[in-house]
């Protein structure tokens, strides 16, 4: 089931038929896009993207203790409290967060101006709809972290117990038994150099073979420890990690465990990955910060280029081009205690040879840039198209 459900509590004291009259007409105000009316029933309570419990007039905190019990049987723990503003439906709603609260339960009342109450409502119904999304996916760790990425292990238990996410270790020789077997495609005809051209079909052929341990191991996105296929097969996973994050599967890099997690989250708000990428030069004072990376998802750019990978000079890179305009930047640690939320602009494009293949120019706050130099979550961001901010921070809550 999704969409946005209506569930009310209504004191027997007053009239139905006024307050049906007004209760439509609220509801009609707020949810103009349609709503799944439930009513006194609450049997089917938590079981859609969004369940407001309308607190229909005053006098009905007693119906809402004697149903919880039930709810709480469901594994609910918070509740969002819709009101109108008339007939003490206010005041009701009042108690009852309050019992909750009391209860060692949470929740909100919804409350305010037709314009905020709707707003509020869209805003809660796609924190819930990622919730759900995130909630039992399974997360590929392809040939384990690579070796710099120190600061940036996982807690594995905390993971699944916060999001309902589980990760999967997955050795890379599963990996590189399946590219064996696997064919490649040509390279499209588009301008590239001839050893980026040679080296497409072997790129393809990582894709394909990723793709296939997605459907194997019923992942809804991956990392890889991509530096060792410099060696192994003398090709790079840019190409392939671009393909497979266009396709909503998220896909990072160098096997970092947080940087994916970011991207699940953000694929779940947005419903792109994000581009992950890491700081090469920050100004403080102006607040501006160059990131870099050799993949970006072709969904998020206005167009691309491929290249080599910039470090070893072999494979196939994406330059790509993003528009101009306002971006979001985040990133959750691996036991997910802290978070850095960021909204800024996105100023500028550019391709200097000696950095990663897509380069972008942002600018956030001089104090927003500074995280980066006294208390990063590890190096690799993610950025997104779009202010995301609010979103992110009700998932992480």
């Amino acid at each position: 089931m999704n969409g946005i459900s209506i569930f009310t509590l209504t004191s027997s004291l007053h009239d139905e038929t006024s307050v049906k009259r007004i209760s439509d007409e609220f509801l009609r105000s707020v949810l103009p896009d349609g709503f799944d009316f439930r009513g006194a029933d609450l049997s089917t309570f938590g079981e859609h993207d969004l369940d407001l419990i309308f607190v229909r007039t005053g006098g009905s905190e007693g119906l809402f203790k004697a149903v919880l019990p039930t709810l709480l049987e469901k594994g609910i723990r918070r509740f969002h409290l819709l009101t109108s503003g008339k007939s003490n439906s206010l005041a009701a709603s009042m108690e009852i967060l309050s019992y909750l609260n009391k209860s060692g339960l949470s929740g909100e009342i919804i409350h305010g101006s037709v314009a905020y109450v709707s707003s509020r409502i869209k805003a809660l119904a796609s924190v819930e709809a990622a919730k759900k999304k995130l909630c039992g996916m399974r997360l590929g760790v392809i040939g384990k972290p690579s070796d710099w990425l120190i600061a940036s292990d996982a807690d594995a238990g905390s993971i699944k117990e916060k999001l309902g996410i589980e990760l999967l270790d997955i050795p890379m020789q599963v990996l590189l038994d399946r590219y064996e077997t696997t064919s490649g495609e040509q390279a499209p005809d588009l301008p590239m150099a001839t050893n980026v051209r040679a080296s497409f079909p072997g790129a393809s052929k990582i894709y394909s073979a990723l793709k296939s341990i997605v459907a194997d191991y019923r992942l809804g996105g991956l990392t890889i420890r991509c530096f060792d296929l410099l060696t192994s097969v003398h090709n790079t996973g840019c190409l392939a990690l671009s393909r497979l994050n266009s396709e909503g599967i998220p896909s990072g890099c160098e096997g970092d465990i947080p940087a994916l997690l970011s991207m699940a989250i953000t694929n779940s708000v947005t419903g792109v990955s994000g581009f992950q990428a890491n700081p090469s030069r920050i100004d403080v004072e102006t607040g501006e910060i160059l990131f870099a990376h050799c993949t970006i998802p072709f969904n998020m750019v206005s167009s691309y280029a491929f290249d080599t990978h910039f470090e070893s000079g072999i494979g196939v890179g994406i330059r790509g081009h993003f528009d101009e305009g306002p971006v979001t930047v985040f990133k959750v640690s691996g036991d997910l205690r802290r978070s850095f939320i960021a909204e800024g602009t996105l100023l500028r494009n550019q391709a200097e040879p000696d950095l990663c293949r897509t380069q972008v120019v942002l600018r956030l706050t001089p104090e927003e840039a500074r995280y980066f130099l006294t208390n990063p979550i590890g190096n690799h961001h993610i950025i997104m198209p779009g202010h995301h901010a609010a979103v992110l921070k009700e998932i992480l809550q």
